[in-house]
């Protein structure tokens, strides 16, 4: 993932101040966090838009990396809710 497009994901939570509610510091949010923001507390239109940016099979490498955390703040509904799209519609084999 090229730094461009990190920075294009921040530009997208940096316009939208309630997707990351818990920080000010938008330069300093790591793709994971991003994704997971959007996740938790976005709306279906930003969750697309950061899947395009990101591309699905990057979008599924760090969805597993936050779901796979020893503490996720995902809600239980949240995550599979996502393992099952990601399932349907990620090119990957397996997840």
């Amino acid at each position: 993932m090229t730094n461009s497009t990190i920075d294009k994901a921040r530009d997208l939570i940096r316009n939208k101040p309630y997707l990351a509610w818990s920080t000010k510091n938008y330069s300093e949010l790591s793709p994971q966090g991003i994704l997971e923001s959007i996740i938790s507390y976005g709306d279906w239109s930003d969750f697309m838009s950061i899947t395009k940016l990101f591309g699905m099979d990057q979008s599924v490498r760090l969805f597993e990396e936050i779901k796979n955390k020893r503490r996720s703040n995902l809600r239980t509904q949240t995550a599979n809710y996502f393992t099952k799209y990601f399932e349907k519609h990620a090119q990957r084999d397996t997840l």
